[in-house]
């Protein structure tokens, strides 16, 4: 089998789907791998390193290749020139891709990595979600930290204290736990917010304060049933919550927002009213903003100054400014996955059935999947 690897175009896209590793380890099942050129610079991975690993460099990896892995969904081009039954791989953003269609048309079997059931052990390796995420997360308080004007940890001088940063974080996810975690190792105080009250315990480990809203018994009891992830709470809570954060955020330093809805627009956390409450200086990094933001006023790819000095970070594609790692994680991810795809003579043995295929499998046979969950 031909595995390809096309160049990504998507915008502020530096990552690849493979590694000089993964490449080996494909090589090694038999496959042959060929990779566009200069897929790898954004991500510090020459054609030469690529190459020395068994890749073969080509203008067009897509042309006679029978799996396509790729970081994100195709351009409609590249989709049409696919081979016929085709298997693509990747983040195809399935809920928001106009595209998928045209993936049918093709007859290939289109899998969606973002749709892993996130519950089965054994699909942990697999979990793009999760490892790039826990990079977004760091690396988001580091750009945060960069734009705010003022360190970090508390510094006890001759001349004077210096009080440590305030940071709060708005959704507890994996971003949100590994930007608790970072920021508490630069040494600022950190507190943190999500509409699962479960995910308590998750905050306290890593060192952050839980900005606690109160609740019924009731409520209680159906939240820690559930996990929280089924919870649904009621209007009163979510107004006591509301009042929690605004009075958190209005006093913080700095403001990272994590929450994200698959196919929705990311819910509003931060409202005008309460950023004209914050000082100046202080910093908003809105990590949903590819999805609509958190924030009022967040802008993709752009830093905004109100008027009363407040700067709203818009960040794009955070993983991707760190490249060349998040590449290795995800290529790790998408070849445990392949694995999956193959029968016990290393023979693809394509099964819908299979939990974890037809969790991700949005076109298959020319019909689109997704529209009938």
């Amino acid at each position: 089998m031909q595995i390809g690897v096309p160049r990504e175009t998507t915008l502020y896209e530096n990552r690849i789907a493979v590694t000089p590793d993964t490449i080996k380890k494909f090589i090694k099942l038999g496959h042959t791998v060929v990779v566009e050129r200069d897929a790898g610079k954004g991500a510090f991975m020459p054609d030469a390193l690529l190459a020395q690993a068994g890749a073969n460099i080509v203008a067009d990896a897509i042309l006679g290749s029978d799996v396509v892995l790729t970081v994100n969904s195709l351009p409609v081009e590249q989709i049409n020139q696919l081979k016929t039954n085709a298997i693509v791989i990747g983040m195809m953003n399935p809920y928001r891709n106009p595209h998928l269609q045209d993936y049918a048309n093709r007859q290939a079997n289109v899998y969606a990595m973002e749709l892993l059931p996130r519950t089965l052990s054994r699909a942990q390796n697999m979990d793009v979600l999760s490892s790039q995420a826990n990079l977004a997360g760091y690396k988001a308080v580091i750009l945060a930290a960069n734009q705010y004007g003022r360190p970090f940890p508390m510094f006890m001088t001759s001349a004077g204290t210096v009080k440590p940063a305030r940071i709060v974080i708005l959704g507890v996810g994996v971003a949100g736990l590994q930007a608790i975690a970072t920021a508490r190792r630069l040494g600022a105080v950190v507190e943190a917010s999500d509409l699962r009250p479960t995910v308590r315990d998750q905050v306290e480990s890593v060192g952050g304060k839980w900005l606690d809203v109160p609740m019924s018994e009731e409520e209680k009891a159906k939240a820690k049933s559930t996990g929280g992830y089924a919870w649904t709470p009621s209007a009163q809570y979510i107004q006591d919550q509301a009042a929690v954060v605004d009075k958190a955020v209005s006093q913080a330093d700095i403001v990272i927002t994590t929450a994200q809805v698959p196919g929705r627009n990311a819910p509003r956390l931060i409202h005008q009213s309460t950023i004209d409450k914050m000082k100046a200086g202080s910093v908003i990094l809105d990590m949903a903003v590819e999805t609509g933001g958190n924030v009022a006023g967040s802008v993709v790819g752009q830093n905004i100054i109100t008027a009363n000095g407040v700067t709203i970070m818009g960040v794009p594609n955070i993983p991707s400014t760190l490249a060349a790692q998040s590449s290795a994680l995800y290529a790790n991810n998408l070849y445990h996955f392949f694995a999956t795809l193959m029968d016990d003579n290393q023979a693809f043995a394509l099964n819908p059935e299979d939990e974890i295929q037809k969790a991700l499998l949005v076109t298959h046979q020319g019909q689109v999947l997704l529209a009938s969950r």
